[in-house]
């Protein structure tokens, strides 16, 4: 199987590149817009809180162009309530019903609130909205989301910012055994590696913003996350050689010349 080939299924819609980015802490629209373009995702998160909507004035909208699938996301909402009225307000504007679920818990960490996020996806997903939950990496709370009927699940990988990178694979790896949805790892990206590591967990895609907005050059950062993705997710489909407590030689025994 190549990449090319090698589709995923997100609700309704089929979609080739696996990387998810967000549109904050750029410089500008036109470094927003090149980043994007760089890094070959399909889909882009925009949070609704925070961005002028009327749209006969400058948006971070501008710089995201036709044919991306726009996730309207609900950062800054530390209620249930909160997140589902931001929501609905994202359908009466005419955005996408992909919609990226996010219920924050801790204003010092952003550790989102796992039982708020489930009170809010019950209400959003029987309104008919595909609801990706970002959650904790917690393998029993991404199964009641993933049951109640979310298109995805959207575990951390690391606090929001943080770069820290994916702090727990195990979990991770326990999460993508247990669900029937896609898993997205989303947040603690900081570099290509961490990317990689998270498509050779087995990880159907990976959301990530700071990672690549804060690098010192983000367009090209965003080339490189773009080829960690493909090189990750190769390596998974290869399967890679079992690890071993010693040395074993490259080369045959047989045949040596003595």
């Amino acid at each position: 199987m190549t990449t090319e080939t090698d589709t995923w299924t997100l609700g309704n819609r089929q979609f080739t590149s696996r990387l998810l980015v967000g549109t904050g802490k750029y410089k500008d629209n036109d470094e927003t817009r090149a980043a994007i373009r760089a890094s070959g995702a399909e889909m882009v998160t925009v949070a609704l809180r925070r961005v002028e909507l009327d749209r006969s004035k400058p948006s971070v909208l501008d710089a995201v162009d036709d044919g991306l699938v726009l996730l309207p996301n609900t950062a800054g909402c530390y209620t249930a309530d909160e997140a589902v009225r931001t929501l609905r307000l994202a359908r009466e504007l005419g955005m996408d019903e992909f919609v990226k679920l996010e219920v924050i818990g801790d204003k010092k960490t952003l550790f989102p609130d796992n039982q708020a996020t489930i009170e809010a996806a019950r209400v959003l997903v029987d309104e008919g909205f595909q609801v990706m939950p970002y959650c904790t990496d917690d393998l029993v709370t991404c199964v009641k989301l993933a049951e109640l009927g979310c298109v995805a699940v959207m575990p951390i990988g690391a606090p929001i910012g943080s770069g820290l990178g994916i702090r727990n694979p195990h979990n991770i790896r326990l999460i993508k055994e247990a669900v029937d949805v896609p898993v997205i790892v989303d947040a603690g990206v900081g570099t290509a590696s961490d990317a990689a590591v998270a498509m050779e967990l087995g990880c159907d895609a990976v959301l990530m913003n700071t990672g690549i907005a804060a690098a010192a050059q983000p367009v090209l950062m965003a080339e490189a996350m773009k080829l960690a993705i493909d090189a990750g997710r190769k390596a998974y489909l290869a399967g890679r050689m079992d690890t071993k407590p010693y040395a074993t030689a490259s080369s045959p025994d047989a045949g040596i010349i003595e």
